[in-house]
This record gives structure tokens, C-alpha cells and sequence, in this order.
């Protein structure tokens, strides 16, 4: 059992059951706005969706309407969440905002926004209240999208920073290509993660946290690398087909891949299709009659004779036996079929002692 499987706790996974909560959303959300001026009122509402369309709008948008700047209704927002904060209304729903942290740590602290949001609110009316919460109370913060991370709230600066660096450094330590099962990924992960609480540290909230990297991702055989990897990078037939032959561990006829594909990941592959695609893929060899090998098993590309000729430039002259047997390691045919290679003068010839070289 890997440390991270060990560790499983209670956390919410990462498609989380929309959370519950002893308060009125929308109640909350219309006392909150009563006590900002009609002005700012109308703004925040358009810019939240917080009327009776989840809309919502940018700047530009509500600028274009009023006949304003774009940076004048930036500055009615800001003046229009001070309103807020500075309210009665504001400081009484304290008991609201600290049931939302909590629950925020619940999911570790720190949540991709696409993910907190949804597990905050059912559908996109209750998402925009939530939004104007989390926005309005300087208990949440929000770190915006960059080319490493997809944007995120977290309720503690310390545990925040930790999970970044322990994200930069896992991301550091896999190669271009390399995969690693879930486990050891986990595992790996957790290495990097001892300053972390160990309350945090169950399996859901790790993947969770993995989540936000834009730069770490997984396949869908739970395979873990970078996303500019091929076998994580997923975008067509021949990465499925891929997949589909490292996970028979062995080679496949391209008609059984092009069946797996259908049955494992629920992809519809055309059997032509799918061989097309292997024959242009340099991840696969032709190792017998539509039988197809990955390359990062050693196989290499060429006919039978090409596969002879290697094997006598690495061994030497050697007896017809130790022939077949050299070139069934990386090819699957007849005993004929490599015979009537051999005995092709143009290629080999056979010596007096009975063994074969190259001509």
C-alpha cells in the first residue's frame, strides 16, 4: 500500500456534493446589497449576476450601457464592496462567512475556483452569490490564472505557498515523457509536502491540490505526468490506441486495439482508422501480420531483413537456429518467412562452416 493510499481520510473528492449551509444565500446576498447606494447597487448586481439573470457582465459591458469608462465602473465596484464591508449587514453575517472557510478547509485550504464553486452553489445564480461572497470578505483570497496555475481561492497564505512550491518542485522532478502510476505520484507528491498539516493529507484533497496545476495532469488510465506528455496529452485515435497497447503489456493485432479503445475508454474507433494511425505513429512498430509493438519496448522499425542484419552486425556470423531465434525476439512470423529472408543472396550469405554474415 503507498503512503498516499494509507492516508485516505474523509475529504471531499473533487467532484464534490454541493455544500450545505445553516443560511439563506439569497437572503444574504439581498440584505448585503440594500445597504450599498442604488449606483454601485446596479453594478455589483450586473457584474455578479445577482438580478434575475445569472449573466454576468464584464466592465466593457456595463461601461457600453451607462456611457462610461471601463475604469469608472471598476472604481463604482470597488466603492460598492467598501459599501458593503462597511455595513451592519456585513459585520451580523460573520457566522455565514466562517461557515464558507470552514468548508473551504474542508476541501484543504486551498480549491481550484471552477471546483469550489461548484461544490458551493447547485446551479449559476447560487455560484454568483457565492462568488460576491467570497469576493466581499477579506478572509478569502483569490490568486488569478497564470501558466502554472488555474485560479484559486485558499483561506491560508501559509498552507497556499507550501502547495505551490511542493507543485513546482513534483513538476520538476518528472522528465518530458515519463509517467508514473497514481500511487507513486501520490507518494511523491507527499514527499514534498512535509510542512503541510497532516490533517490535509488525505487522498482527495491531494488530488485536489494536484488539480491545480496546469502543467501535471493524468490519463485516463490514472497515469500521472506532465501534461505536455504523450501519454497524458490526449487528443486523438493514436493516443488511445497507445494506451490501449502499453496497457495490454504485449503486442496487439490493430483490430483488437481498435476494440479496446471502444471497450476501455468508451471512444468510437474505426478499425481502418486505427490502423492508419498506428502505421504513422513512431510509437509503434509492425512486429508481425498487423501486430503492432511499442517502440519504448525495444522494438525498432524494418522488415524481417532488417531485423537479421542487426542481429548478425551485433552477434556476428551465427547458425540458421540462432538466427530464427534472434529475430523472433523482435518479430513475430514464420520460421519460413525468416528463411526465405536469409537465403536471399543480395542480403546474407551463407558461409562454409555453415553460419550466415551479412553480403
Amino acid at each position: 500500500m503507498t503512503k498516499a493510499n494509507s492516508a485516505v481520510g474523509q475529504g471531499k473528492g473533487k467532484n464534490s456534493p454541493v455544500a450545505s449551509f445553516s443560511f439563506d444565500g439569497a437572503a444574504l446576498a439581498k440584505r448585503l446589497l440594500a445597504t450599498v447606494p442604488e449606483r454601485a447597487r446596479e453594478v455589483l448586481i450586473r457584474r455578479f449576476g445577482l438580478g434575475t439573470s445569472a449573466e454576468r457582465e464584464t466592465l466593457e459591458a456595463i461601461g457600453d450601457r451607462s456611457s462610461i469608462t471601463r475604469e469608472r465602473v471598476r472604481q463604482i465596484e470597488a466603492a460598492g464592496l467598501d459599501a458593503v464591508r462597511a455595513g451592519k449587514v456585513f459585520k451580523d453575517a460573520a457566522p455565514a462567512f466562517e461557515e464558507i472557510a470552514k468548508y473551504i478547509h474542508s476541501l484543504g485550504a486551498i480549491v481550484p475556483e471552477e471546483i469550489l464553486l461548484s461544490a458551493l452553489g447547485k446551479d449559476e445564480k447560487s455560484r454568483n452569490r457565492f462568488r460576491f461572497f467570497l469576493m466581499v470578505n477579506s478572509s478569502f483570497f483569490r490568486e488569478r490564472e497564470t501558466n502554472d496555475f488555474l485560479a484559486r481561492w485558499h483561506v491560508d497564505n501559509t498552507t497556499a505557498k507550501h502547495i505551490h512550491d511542493a507543485l513546482t518542485k513534483l513538476y520538476s522532478s518528472l522528465s518530458d515523457d515519463e509517467v508514473v502510476p497514481e500511487g507513486e505520484l501520490l507518494d511523491r507528491f507527499l514527499d514534498e509536502l512535509k510542512n503541510v498539516n497532516d490533517a490535509y493529507k488525505n487522498e482527495e484533497i491531494l488530488k485536489r491540490w494536484l488539480s491545480l496545476s496546469k502543467r501535471i495532469g493524468s490519463n485516463p488510465l490514472a497515469e500521472w505526468g506532465r501534461t505536455s506528455a504523450p501519454a497524458i496529452r490526449i487528443k486523438g485515435i493514436r493516443d488511445y490506441a497507445y494506451l490501449a497497447v502499453k496497457r495490454h503489456g504485449k503486442p496487439m493485432h490493430f483490430s483488437m486495439v481498435a476494440k479496446t479503445i471502444g471497450t476501455l475508454f468508451s471512444k468510437k474507433a474505426h478499425i481502418a482508422t486505427t490502423h492508419n494511425e498506428l502505421i504513422k505513429d513512431p510509437r509503434f512498430v509492425l512486429v508481425g501480420r498487423g501486430l503492432y509493438a511499442l517502440t519504448e519496448w525495444g522494438y525498432k522499425p524494418g522488415v524481417v531483413r532488417d531485423v537479421i542484419r542487426e542481429a548478425l552486425e551485433k552477434g556476428g556470423p551465427m547458425k540458421k537456429d540462432d538466427i530464427i531465434k534472434q529475430v523472433k525476439k523482435a518479430r513475430f512470423v514464420k520460421d519460413n518467412t525468416i528463411l526465405v529472408n536469409l537465403n536471399d543472396s543480395r542480403y546474407f550469405k551463407r558461409m562454409k562452416d555453415g553460419r550466415y554474415a551479412a553480403a
